[in-house]
């Protein structure tokens, strides 16, 4: 048996080779916890709830929940609205 001694052996061992549908997914449903997870920690420094938060982007609590559980897909201009509007933050995307 081969000692994993990396991050990425980790992951190929779980999930697969980069570009196998099953590690996509991890990466998809990995990014969508993460950004669900920032958008918890910022809206709770800005003292928001879920429901002033959706209020302010013209969004609804429960899909405000599903980002934060990272639970739901969300398009980008709904992320600029949430980050910009909502948390009076700015947005910044690079392509690296």
């Amino acid at each position: 048996m081969k000692k994993i001694t990396t991050f990425d052996e980790h992951l190929e061992k779980q999930y697969g080779k980069k570009g196998s549908k099953r590690r996509e997914k991890f990466e998809a449903d990995s990014l969508a916890f993460r950004l669900g997870e920032m958008l918890r920690e910022e809206r709770k420094k800005a003292k928001l709830t879920q429901e002033q938060l959706a209020e302010k982007t013209g969004t609804k609590k429960s899909y405000i929940s599903r980002i934060e559980a990272g639970k739901s897909d969300i398009q980008l201009s709904t992320l600029y609205r949430i980050i910009e509007l909502g948390l009076q933050k700015e947005i910044t995307i690079s392509i690296i």
